[in-house]
């Protein structure tokens, strides 16, 4: 199982970086390669994501979610995935955000691409374009501010 750990301070407030990652139908505007997130519940989500060249479907769970500090999630059918993503106050107007991914590489071209640190550098890139998503509007698209 392949693990990525990445972090990047954006230029806004706590809060408002942790309601906007709580946007995940809005994930496809900075992922590179989600196709698309739709919210089911509360606690599960359906992705489409295109990696490899190939369409990968899943659905994942919440499985916690604590309101300006992290959320973690597994897949529970389809590619399988788990993670935490956390939010740190570095000062009112800085948050860092700090992404932790395990993932399971499929096939002789996503193995590949894994032992070449391809993954890594989308979730880089994924961070960055979160990072100038929120900075350039100045504010959340929304929020959900409940606990799981």
């Amino acid at each position: 199982m392949g693990h990525i750990s990445k972090s990047i301070e954006v230029n806004a407030p706590l809060q408002t970086v942790y309601n906007q990652w709580t946007q995940f139908e809005e994930f496809p505007k900075f992922m590179e390669g989600v196709e698309e997130v739709r919210q089911i519940t509360d606690k599960k989500l359906f992705w489409r994501a295109k990696i490899g060249g190939h369409v990968k479907e899943w659905q994942a769970d919440i499985i916690s979610q604590e309101p300006d500090q992290r959320i973690s999630w597994r897949s529970v059918e389809g590619t399988e995935n788990s993670g935490t993503v956390s939010f740190e106050r570095v000062d009112a107007n800085k948050t860092r955000v700090t992404l932790e991914l395990n993932y399971e590489p499929e096939g002789a071209v996503e193995k590949v691409g894994d032992a070449l640190g391809a993954a890594g550098r989308r979730v880089e890139g994924d961070l960055k374009r979160f990072k100038e998503f929120i900075e350039q509007r100045g504010q959340e698209t929304g929020a959900y501010r409940g606990t799981i």
